[in-house]
């Protein structure tokens, strides 16, 4: 067996669910390996998927695409790309209570943004809020990553970025009314997130091995697609500890986003490149990064 590293974006949730059923019924077996995974609570997050990517300290790691974007254009360049888009949609709001009377991003101007401090987050919001109407004039706070819904739950921030199909899950069954503001209605083509990452040299090396890795992931979510209840047993051996949440109405809202057989796990080349040109647009990045190879659908079968 040969153990392949895959560090998570975060504690277990229903986004990783083809993971833990590619693990827990033995297709990475099958295909000679044995899957690591690396849950961010063992270090209270204090690396990044993405840094634990450069240090070698994972084979894979899952993030938002910017996290690709940010390790090839940093000062000490990462060789990164993303292999494996997890959900076709996008499934990210930025989110307020309800009970706060805010019904449009221009209204978030003066208020608290709890931030995960995410390449481009800040400004993304910033500009959403300025493309609803508003100034884009917040006051940002850092809290703890593994923190920050708990934040906007306890009045200590009025808005942050969720996932609808695991925190927006949450809320509902805990009968918290958000409002939610997707980006995609404010003028920002948001692209894929999360996606799997890893590195091209790692890839010239191994690409046979990590096609198996990208094999068996595949199919551990379309199992998860056409075997909910199963499913989401095996996501409760590993999200239970983390998250009092439905597990079975995140799968059902979440599942349709996998893909199919031709698609899950693929990216669209006009959907990143839009992507790209905002940030462009936005002066956020050179014109370089249009050139980069920053994805790939190699892997996938």
């Amino acid at each position: 067996m040969t153990t392949i590293h895959l560090a998570l974006d975060w504690t277990p949730n229903v986004n990783h669910i083809g993971f833990f059923i590619a693990k827990d019924l033995g297709l990475y077996e099958q295909e000679g390996l044995a899957l690591n995974i690396i849950n961010p609570a063992d270090d209270n997050y204090q690396v990044t998927p993405g840094k634990k990517l450069e240090l070698n300290q994972a084979d894979f790691a899952i993030a938002p695409f910017e996290t690709v974007i940010s390790l090839n254009n940093k000062t000490n360049k990462v060789d990164a790309v993303a292999v494996f888009a997890i959900l076709q949609n996008d499934l990210s709001s930025i989110v307020t209570l309800s009970d706060t009377g805010i019904n449009s991003p221009k209204e978030l101007d003066g208020k608290i943004y709890a931030s995960y401090k995410a390449r481009y987050e800040d400004h993304i919001v910033k500009q959403m809020i300025v493309n609803a109407g508003g100034t884009g004039n917040i006051e940002i706070s850092y809290p703890k990553k593994l923190g920050i819904w708990n934040t906007l739950l306890e009045g200590k921030a009025t808005s942050t970025w969720i996932f609808d199909n695991w925190e927006g899950v949450e809320a509902e069954s805990k009968n918290v009314a958000l409002n939610t503001f997707k980006m995609g209605d404010f003028g920002i083509p948001y692209g894929y997130s999360p996606v799997v990452l890893a590195k091209k040299s790692k890839i010239h090396e191994n690409k046979e091995l990590y096609k198996r890795f990208i094999k068996a992931t595949k199919e551990g979510f379309l199992y998860a697609q056409s075997n909910p209840s199963e499913s989401v047993d095996i996501l409760d051996k590993y999200a239970g500890t983390y998250q009092d949440i439905d597990l079975t109405r995140t799968l059902d809202v979440t599942a349709e986003h996998f893909g199919d057989a031709e698609t899950c796990g693929k990216m669209q080349a006009k959907r990143v490149t839009s992507f790209l040109k905002w940030i462009v647009d936005n002066g956020l990045e050179s014109e370089a990064i249009l050139e980069q190879t920053l994805f790939t659908n190699t892997l996938i079968d």
